[in-house]
């Protein structure tokens, strides 16, 4: 799978930001949308979890969707399948975040062409925990 065509020194800035909210973001320590967004809590991140099923996550408050967020957002960081993103983007848009960033393995064109279109940067099939080590540490 392509990946997006930032420069490091692009995907630099956009690590610079620090208000994310996580769509799908899960309790269950063994998956990549629990430890992902713990890592960047613990990299001094301000996270906010997504996800109807839980009530809280790492002791945050949960919101049942990206639009029930009260506070800005920087960054949109989805763990959802390629397939089901594009609601989720369409969500996000809403919010008007600076940049959508998609996951490790997650690219929906008709999505990301979607948040490009409303002037919002889209990052796609890039691991947040892997490019901050990569950049950062």
């Amino acid at each position: 799978m392509e990946k997006d065509d930032h420069t490091d020194d692009e995907i630099s800035k956009i690590l610079s930001l620090k208000k994310v909210a996580v769509i799908g973001m899960s309790k269950d320590s063994s998956k990549a949308a629990n430890y992902v967004p713990k890592y960047l809590i613990d990299n001094g991140y301000d996270i906010t979890p997504v996800n109807p099923k839980a009530d809280t996550i790492f002791g945050r408050k949960s919101y049942d969707s990206i639009s029930d967020v009260d506070a800005d957002v920087d960054i949109v960081d989805i763990f959802r399948p390629s397939e089901d993103v594009l609601p989720f983007v369409e969500a996000a848009i809403m919010k008007k975040p600076k940049v959508i960033w998609l996951q490790e393995g997650i690219h929906n064109a008709e999505a990301e062409e979607l948040a490009r279109r409303a002037g919002i940067q889209v990052v796609f099939n890039r691991c947040m925990l892997a490019e901050h080590q990569r950049l950062f540490q």
